[in-house]
Formats: structure tokens, C-alpha cells, sequence
């Protein structure tokens, strides 16, 4: 029996430049700038004092206050983009087999808020008492794709992923699989992440992995750039939903592109650094499209990882030339962690989303600060502006500590 065709027909953002999909969109291609100094708590002890923050996200304006006391802020973005991604979908809830309706929906880290507070509360008083019974159902990162199964009664496959930066990217090659090989009509996938809190900055300051430019916060996500030295933390939620082709063309929906291959690989090298050369990366590019039966020269646009670290940009760009050859000169690179910052679990959620609309309309989000490009990064990531092209095939690129690597294909519903 053929693989099922697997068709994106509804997404939803709450992103640092933007909540909603035409806010999000029109953020991007303007190349509107999210990283501000960090508001959520007192940074002035701290090497990196700012963030790509979600900003005039107000949970009152979505969901009931009891749900508000007992939802960590992930779960709050993960539920608000789900709901959009449903309206935008125009699916009938009451009309759908809900069995055949599941949710693949990850965190890279989960209830770090939550978390923080608890212990906290713990160490304070070293009574066990302190802590509060919402505690681990609050704080577990699986803890979102079971909201979003309860609020909206979807009972097909349901669990999450936790793969570091490539989660949601993982979270949507499961979701893929499950309506590819009959077992679902739909999925609601991607991922969400909260972690600008106190020990989530002073961790990864502890690594050095962010960007220290206090003095000039809103260069500091500069992909591709010689001057980069970090990256730069973001939060925020990315969600699509993932259909089966025949059954979105039966309801009429709005079809934005195919879901027509993934590529999931390990680096098996190092728990933080990529492989030289960028090795995972280029099997997880080779994979996708081979999954997806097409040849790298069709290949219009790669919205990057691209996390403005020396060693990931260099890494991707040479497994973009090694994958691609010549073309790697001929298509478009673009990172759009430039205006969003790092959304960690979050991330591969959020850019397929860029991904998918990049296609859909023809234009190309810019990689802003890129004003001086490391010479070792020679492709065409966009720089500064939008690029207008038409897009037939896209890829969205996601690598994560531990060595994860995935790459998802889109294309436009006619090839």
C-alpha cells in the first residue's frame, strides 16, 4: 500500500515578534527585531541581560483563570497556538472522528518556571509541604500535548518529544509517520518553550553559549555574521496541523504546502558541538529529500538552524555545500533566529512555520544584523531583507545538543 500524502492545512504562533500567524508573518518579512532586556525577572547580576521575550501575551485574553493557576507558561503557549492552528484549519470538531485525531507536541526543557518556583519553595522551608500538588503534572514536558488532547477531546496518538533544540522538528517527523501510515487523519504537532527564568538564563550563561552583548542587545542574534558570539535566548510556541491529503481535499480546506520527507539523524560525537563538517547535517538534509524522492537542484530555500554560534553556522553551511554542490550558491539560506532569537524546544515549531509561509507566499524572511559575514559563511542567507522567489521546495533545519539532527521537506501541492 503507498504511503499516505501528508498536507499542512492549519498553524499557529506565539512568537517573540509576533502572536498570531499574519502578526508572526508580517514581523518576519519586515524583519522586525524581537531581542529586548529581559523584563520576566531582575538580570542585573547576570552576564547576558536580555531576550527574545514574548511580549503583550496576556493568558486572560485566552484561557479561564483556574486553567491559568495550573498551566506553566509553556503549556499557556502551547495551548493558545494550538487553538489557533485549529480556527485556522476550519476543521469541525463535532464532525471529526477524534480517534483518528492525535497530538505529538514537545518541550526541550518543559515547566522550568514551575520548577524553579517549587524549589524554591522547597529550600526555603525543607518542608515537603511547600510544595504544591500541581507541581509535576505543572512542570513535565509531556504535560502539553495531554492539555491539548483534553481541551480539544483528540484521542488518536499522543505523547511528546524531548530532542534539545530539534524537539518540535521531531514532534512533527512523528507526527508525519502517524498519518503517512494510515493510523491517523490528523495531528496537531510542534512545540513550545518558557525558559527565560533565572536558573534557564544563568544555565546557559554558565555553558557560555549566549551572547554577552549587553551594550548592543539588539545586534547580539547576528547568524552568519563574523562578529557572533552566542546565541540568544527565546520562548514561545509554533503548532501546525498535519493532515491526510485526500482527507483535507474532501473537507475543502486550505492546503499551504506538503510535509513530503523527513530526515532524522545523530551526530554520535559530542554532547554540545556538531560534527565536523557538519556530517549529521548533511545526512539529515540527504535523508529528507531522499524520503521525499527529490533531488537537491529542486531545493529553493533552507530556513537555517542558523543560531549565530561559530560552530553551528559554519557547520551548517558546509553541510549545505556538501549536500547541495553548486546550488548551495543558487538557493536561499536564511535564519530566522535572527528576529525570533533561540526558542530551544520551541524552535523547530516556530521555522517550520516561517518555512511553510515562505513557500506559501513566495517571499523570504531576512537574516537581520548580518552586516559582515564571516567569510567561511559564502552562501546567500537573505541578508538584512526579504528576497521575493518562487519556492517549490523548502527544507527547515533542526539541530540539538546531544547530537539530534532533523530535516523537514515542504513543497507546494502540485509537484
Amino acid at each position: 500500500m503507498a504511503n499516505k500524502r501528508v498536507v499542512v492545512t492549519g498553524m499557529g504562533a506565539v512568537t517573540p515578534i509576533g502572536i498570531g500567524l499574519e502578526s508572526f508573518w508580517n514581523a518576519l518579512i519586515n524583519g522586525v527585531n524581537g531581542v529586548e532586556m529581559i523584563t520576566h525577572f531582575d538580570s542585573s547580576k547576570f552576564d547576558t541581560k536580555f531576550a527574545a521575550e514574548v511580549k503583550n501575551f496576556n493568558p486572560e485574553n485566552y484561557l479561564d483563570r483556574k486553567s491559568i493557576r495550573r498551566l506553566d507558561p509553556f503549556a499557556r503557549f502551547a495551548l493558545v497556538s494550538s487553538e489557533m492552528a485549529i480556527n485556522d484549519s476550519g476543521i469541525n470538531l463535532s464532525s471529526t472522528d477524534l480517534n483518528r485525531f492525535g497530538v505529538i507536541y514537545g518541550s526541550g526543557i518543559g515547566g522550568m518556571e514551575t520548577l524553579q518556583q517549587q524549589h524554591w519553595n522547597f529550600f526555603q522551608s525543607k518542608n515537603p509541604q511547600s510544595l504544591s500538588p500541581f507541581f509535576i503534572p505543572m512542570m513535565i514536558s509531556d504535560i502539553a500535548a495531554g492539555q491539548i488532547s483534553i481541551k480539544f477531546g483528540l484521542k488518536g496518538p499522543n505523547y511528546a518529544t524531548t530532542s534539545a533544540c530539534a524537539t518540535s522538528s521531531h514532534a512533527i517527523a512523528d507526527a508525519f509517520l502517524w498519518i503517512q501510515r494510515g493510523t491517523a487523519d490528523m495531528m496537531i504537532c510542534g512545540g513550545s518553550e518558557a525558559a527565560i527564568t533565572e536558573i534557564g538564563v544563568g544555565g546557559f550563561t554558565a555553558m557560555r553559549a549566549l551572547s554577552t552583548w549587553n551594550d548592543r542587545y539588539k545586534e547580539a542574534s547576528r547568524p552568519f555574521d563574523k562578529d557572533r558570539n552566542g546565541f540568544v535566548m527565546g520562548e514561545g510556541a509554533g503548532t501546525l496541523i498535519l493532515e491526510e491529503y485526500e482527507h483535507a481535499v474532501n473537507r475543502n480546506a486550505k492546503i499551504y504546502a506538503e510535509l513530503a520527507g523527513i530526515g532524522l539523524t545523530a551526530d554520535a560525537h559530542h554532547i554540545t558541538a556538531p560534527a565536523p563538517g557538519g556530517e549529521g547535517a548533511v545526512r539529515s538534509m540527504q535523508n529528507a529529500l531522499q524520503d521525499a524522492g527529490l533531488a537537491p537542484q529542486v531545493v529553493d530555500y533552507i530556513n537555517a538552524h542558523g543560531t549565530s554560534t561559530p560552530l553551528n553556522d559554519v557547520n551548517e553551511t558546509n553541510a549545505i555545500k556538501t549536500v547541495f554542490g553548486k546550488h548551495a550558491y543558487e538557493l536561499v539560506v536564511s535564519s530566522t533566529k535572527s528576529m525570533t532569537g533561540h526558542l530551544l524546544g520551541a524552535a523547530g515549531g516556530v521555522e517550520a512555520i516561517a518555512t511553510v509561509l515562505s513557500l506559501y507566499n513566495g517571499l523570504i524572511p531576512p537574516t537581520i544584523n548580518l552586516t559582515n559575514p564571516d567569510p567561511e559563511c559564502d552562501l546567500n542567507y537573505s541578508p538584512l531583507n526579504a528576497t521575493t522567489k518562487n519556492i517549490k521546495v523548502a527544507i527547515s533545519n533542526t539541530f540539538g545538543f546531544g547530537g539530534h539532527n532533523a530535516s523537514l521537506v515542504f513543497k507546494k501541492v502540485e509537484l
